[in-house]
């Protein structure tokens, strides 16, 4: 904590996101999502320009289908046709890979994908995520390594549930899961470098649904790496359970300095109070 009483913001890299730029260099940026079908680029354009006026500074964009990835020029085209210039980013899951190959354009526009590494291609994992990263860096975009409790990479998990069974005090299986999280995020950020994706091309999250999860797995993250992070509950819950579990999670970390960008959603409604 400094003189003035602001937090001491841990030492991170700065990564460009279509012209914002992320790390402990710059203010902690705001970021939220649409609720919208991607493949509709009227409704998608009016919720991003909303979501803009109301403070985002990035926003993301489901593209889980052929549909939503042919959408997305048109749907950016609006947005700009709309006055709003903020960064626009792509949220990809199991086709993630054969989507950004086959609709380079969508590659071209969108400032930064987000992969989960829980859910890239199954037995080909390696070769899809791999794929993703080629892309990336081919359109000199970032890339969001963001592990997800729900979605956990299981050839990780078993692997040290394997280790851990063998150790003669195991760990309890709380203990396993963030071990579990931290090395499927490092592990990624490091098959991404080694594909040749740049250092300061790479965000991390790892999102837990319960306050004291959150405040463990990134206060351990923040101690192995120099990515920025990306702060968010998941599952956090509508209404004031919501707002509470978020509030209570992101004070603790942010406070102590760690984070760099943050997503809370709480509302139906995008444009509703957050």
């Amino acid at each position: 904590m400094t003189e003035s009483g602001k937090p001491i913001r841990r030492a991170t890299v700065s990564v460009d996101v279509g012209g914002v730029l992320v790390g402990s260099a710059h203010p902690v940026v705001v970021q939220s999502m649409t609720n919208t079908d991607t493949a509709d680029a009227d409704a998608t354009a009016i919720q991003v320009a909303r979501l803009a006026h109301a403070g985002s500074q990035l926003v993301r964009v489901t593209v889980n289908t052929e549909e939503a990835a042919a959408a997305v020029p048109e749907m950016v085209r609006k947005v700009r046709g709309l006055g709003v210039d903020v960064p626009i980013i792509g949220d990809f899951h199991y086709n993630g890979h054969k989507l950004l190959v086959d609709y380079p354009e969508a590659a071209a526009l969108l400032a930064k994908y987000r992969i989960n590494p829980g859910n890239v291609g199954a037995k080909r994992h390696d070769e899809h995520f791999a794929t993703i990263v080629r892309v990336a860096i081919e359109n000199d975009k970032a890339v969001r390594i963001g592990v997800n409790w729900g979605s956990l990479d299981q050839a990780v998990l078993t692997e040290l549930m394997d280790i851990n069974a063998r150790l003669p005090e195991p760990l309890d299986a709380r203990d396993v899961m963030i071990e579990a999280m931290l090395q499927s995020a490092l592990r990624s950020a490091e098959l991404a470098e080694e594909t040749g994706l740049r250092h300061d091309k790479i965000i991390i999250s790892a999102k837990v649904s319960g306050v004291r999860d959150l405040v463990d797995v990134y206060r351990l993250l923040s101690a192995r790496c120099d990515y920025p992070l990306h702060l968010g509950l998941t599952e956090a819950g509508l209404g004031m359970k919501g707002i509470v579990a978020s509030t209570a999670g992101l004070s603790i970390l942010l406070d102590e300095g760690i984070g760099d960008t943050i997503r809370v959603s709480l509302t139906p409604a995008p444009a509703g109070e957050r």
